[in-house]
């Protein structure tokens, strides 16, 4: 039995059967506390050393390298807090949102970021077709550029998460993600102190686990600049600046390779907008069409013809966005100053669901593609039409991107943004 668990189980059982006389209610609530807190910490401990041993077997991990990686392991009542869902009274807030992350200290931060790094976002965005402002913005949003990263350790994040979730009605759904991304973090940080999976534990550094698994992360988990959870760095996070490891908190290469692999792995469409406003006169008609659901079921000719949007926003009458593009309506809901209930409505293009899959919110997508028009992004599609209309015109608006990009390739290596 893990030794921790063991010395909780006696703390327990010392204090259920303690014979000493009830002198005041203070102390017999606090002897009950006492209890309930040790019973909790031992169902919490048992529940960990359920899933080492697991991984361990899976894995062929030994147990013991685990237990000493997780030995202080402890649960973070305030995290608990932080992810429980809004009271039944709060309201979303898009203009509130918003002028919390786009607004001048991450832009003057931004603007400064981007400086620094100004060559290397030039060659990112060249080679995987994100635009180095998308990529600042997101960088900006999570963490104002390594700022704000987090401070708590990951492996207490995630495993309180994981075995102590607050009761809520997607508890056990929730519970099982934070499993998984506890597990995603053993694996992360036994292959970052020298192991392989599968039995190969010649060279582990127990020191550089340890490390791993203490550091610092969001109070849901997400680690360094770009916040990524440990799945997403195990699929998604790139060695940017070549040293031979992934750092997402000191390199700002590593971030900014990562969040542009993470957008083109999840769709993110060369020169095509994000999203456009609603026109005025045609409120309505986009509310009867928000259904909340992240899914691209209108085309764009449909939404023209209901007036929702106009041939000339954007580029829709001449760029690359063609007639049978597909795009869903966003509804960013707010109160006025009445507590009536209000909402600024969007058309949410293919680029717009590849931000939210970075973070699924629509509030947060919309701030990114506004943060990044801050810096100078172009919301427009640059792809022209007017030279293919002249052929079979069966080229779709991604063939034509990828013509549009590798063009570009071969003019230059080293165009700036």
């Amino acid at each position: 039995m893990n030794v921790r668990v063991l010395y909780l189980i006696l703390a327990l059982a010392l204090t259920a059967c303690s014979s000493a006389p009830k002198q005041q209610n203070s102390v017999e609530q606090t002897i009950v506390n006492q209890a309930d807190d040790a019973a909790a910490e031992a169902r919490f401990s048992q529940n960990l050393n359920e899933l080492l041993t697991q991984v361990s077997q899976t894995q062929n991990i030994p147990l013991s390298t685990l237990e000493s990686g997780f030995f202080d392991a402890k649960t973070i009542p305030s995290i608990r807090k932080l992810v429980l869902p809004p009271s039944g009274a709060f309201k979303k807030n898009w203009l509130v949102y918003r002028k919390r992350f786009v607004e001048p200290v991450r832009l003057k931060a931004g603007r400064a970021f981007w400086d620094e790094n100004q060559a290397y976002l030039s060659q990112v965005a060249q080679d995987t077709g994100v635009p180095a402002e998308i990529i600042v913005a997101i960088i900006g949003i999570e963490t104002i550029y390594g700022r704000q990263t987090g401070n708590f350790r990951v492996k207490d994040v995630l495993s309180t998460l994981a075995f102590s979730y607050p009761e809520t009605p997607n508890k056990a759904a929730r519970e099982q993600l934070f499993k998984d991304q506890l597990k995603e973090l053993i694996l992360l940080c036994w292959s970052e102190a020298g192991g392989k999976t599968q039995g190969v534990t010649s060279g582990v550094n127990q020191s550089r686990l340890n490390a791993c698994l203490n550091q610092n992360s969001s109070y849901a988990g997400a680690i360094g600049l770009p916040q990524f959870m440990p799945s997403s760095i195990r699929s998604f996070a790139v060695d940017g600046d070549g040293d031979g490891r992934i750092d997402l908190k000191q390199s700002p290469k590593d971030a900014i390779a990562s969040v542009a692999n993470f957008m083109k792995k999840h769709g993110w469409q060369t020169g095509m907008p994000i999203s456009f406003p609603v026109q005025a006169d045609a409120i309505e008609a986009a509310k009867n069409l928000a259904d909340g659901e992240p899914q691209l079921k209108h085309t764009v000719q449909e939404l023209i013809d209901k007036g929702i949007l106009t041939k000339q926003q954007g580029d829709l009458q001449s760029g690359g966005v063609e007639p049978q593009s597909k795009a869903f309506i966003v509804d960013l809901p707010y109160p006025d100053k009445d507590g009536n209930d209000q909402a600024q409505y969007f058309v949410g293009l293919n680029n717009f669901l590849t931000i939210v899959q970075y973070n699924r919110s629509y509030f947060y997508a919309q701030s990114v593609a506004e943060f990044a028009q801050a810096l100078g992004y172009k919301n427009q599609s640059v792809v022209p039409t007017e030279n293919t209309s002249k052929k079979s015109g069966s080229k779709t608006a991604s063939e034509k991107s990828k013509t549009k990009k590798l063009g570009a390739k071969k003019k230059s290596k080293s165009t700036e943004l």
